[in-house]
């Protein structure tokens, strides 16, 4: 069951002006995470002070978003097409004609969940059968989810169900939940909700019992004595995998919670506690963008973020996080379609705007004004100790577990019986390391192994 916390209201989101200074604030903000934890991606805190000794600032020659970003573009994108009447089959056509069935860039498509998608995709599997593989409980949805929470500012609850949506492509359980908590928790930090209601807003959306949910109680529960006791918290030690969902997201809201919503503290608290370093500082500057607006970012820090490269999805290359800010910000959003609409091609959004497509629009529109939240103070409970990495078996709770495959795509080959992926043990145990970016050398076997806490 969902989480018990009681939440208070979140204001309506200001004016055109307010909101679209958030949205810009929570897309780059994002990005600007991304850059400044790239290279302290899969790093111990010791190995970070040894290095550079506290990350401050830009430690790259050339700094720049990574596939968190790139993705992020590609989800705010595939939204502005589609608004509130995202579907399932929306987000599955868009992989394809975005991704799947075209050349890739040099990073390949991603971490292991995107792979795992991508691979799935490519042989005709159907969504939700595309997200059967070993690693849908990556924090790849949560690194995306922002945009989500930018397009339901002030309703986080539509904000979890539009990036469940994204995500059922890509992920399941954990995986999802983690997303559904990013996507909610900016969704209150854009109309404005204090620090506590931001983390509130994103445990209510998840069930009580899960993993995420857990992690995020101990977080909270740490923030106040600071970074290393919020890694302490949440970090399995000797755990060899950094991009566990329910891990870093508990990390972004901790970093974010222990800065009280600052975002040169919460990005920096998030990059210097290393993990899986570029995406907890993605979401912790998505989070504290949306509450502090993009003014709060370092000018110098801003203006190292431009367009996207493409290195990981190519036809993401030349979009930036603000036009996509400004996008999904618009003052005619998409209306909600009929299944008539919803199957006609797409219109070309005016060429002055972006280089968007969109459907076009049905006169049935879904408004889009704040969701009433139940009011009353705050309650996060603290939480027992983490629970030992076997643990992590009765999890998944929620796997999906067909007994027969998903019809595929229209004009694909169907796959050979034994193609179909049987429900996957839930203990996270991917058997190939997770790939490097370009130009970094791949970590040798057993270099992201057991680590101190500290």
């Amino acid at each position: 069951m969902a989480s018990t916390a009681c939440i208070p209201p979140v204001p309506a989101p200001q004016g055109a002006v307010g909101l679209r200074d958030r949205a810009r604030g929570a897309l780059l903000g994002l990005a600007v995470g991304d850059a400044l934890g790239a290279p302290a991606e899969n790093m111990k805190p010791s190995e970070i002070r040894a290095r550079w000794g506290r990350i401050t600032g830009y430690v790259a020659d050339r700094p720049a978003g990574t596939d968190d970003t790139e993705y992020a573009i590609f989800s705010g994108l595939l939204l502005a097409r589609h608004g509130a009447a995202l579907t399932q089959a929306h987000v599955e056509t868009a992989w394809h004609e975005w991704i799947a069935d075209r050349e890739e860039g040099p990073f390949r498509g991603a971490g292991f969940s995107e792979r795992g998608t991508l691979e799935n995709l490519r042989r005709g599997l159907a969504a939700p059968i595309s997200a059967q593989h070993r690693h849908a409980w990556s924090d790849g949805l949560a690194m995306r989810a922002a945009p989500h929470g930018v397009f339901a500012a002030g309703r986080p609850a539509e904000a979890a169900r539009l990036a469940a949506i994204d995500g059922s492509v890509s992920h399941e359980g954990e995986g999802i939940y983690g997303g559904q908590a990013v996507a909610a928790g900016v969704a209150a930090a854009m109309a404005g909700a204090s620090t506590v209601a931001v983390v509130a807003s994103a445990l209510a959306v998840v069930p009580d019992d899960s993993w995420t949910a857990r992690c995020l109680r101990r977080a909270m529960t740490a923030a106040h004595r600071g970074e290393r006791a919020v890694r302490s918290a949440v970090v399995i030690g000797g755990y060899p995998w950094t991009d566990l969902a329910p891990e870093a997201v508990a990390l972004a809201f901790g970093a974010y919670a222990a800065a009280d919503g600052d975002f040169t503290d919460a990005v920096l608290t998030a990059v210097n506690m290393g993990r899986d370093a570029d995406t907890t500082a993605a979401v912790a500057g998505a989070l504290a963008g949306a509450t502090r607006g993009v003014h709060a970012i370092p000018p110098d820090w801003a203006a190292a973020i431009g367009p996207a490269r493409g290195t990981c999805l190519p036809t993401m290359a030349g979009h930036h996080v603000l036009e996509v800010a400004d996008l999904l910000t618009r003052e005619s959003p998409p209306a909600a379609k009929s299944r008539e609409d919803v199957s006609r091609g797409p219109a070309e959004v005016p060429a002055a705007t972006v280089r968007v497509p969109r459907e076009p629009e049905n006169a049935e529109g879904v408004p889009r004004h704040p969701a009433e939240v139940p009011s009353g103070p705050v309650r996060v409970p603290p939480d027992a100790e983490a629970p030992p990495p076997g643990a992590v078996r009765t999890l998944r709770s929620t796997e999906r577990g067909p007994s027969a495959p998903k019809p595929t795509r229209p004009g694909t080959a169907a796959p050979p019986p034994d193609a179909v992926p049987t429900p996957q043990s839930t203990e996270p145990a991917p058997s190939t390391p997770k790939p490097t970016r370009p130009g970094t050398a791949a970590p040798p076997p057993g270099a992201h192994g057991a680590e101190a806490t500290s």
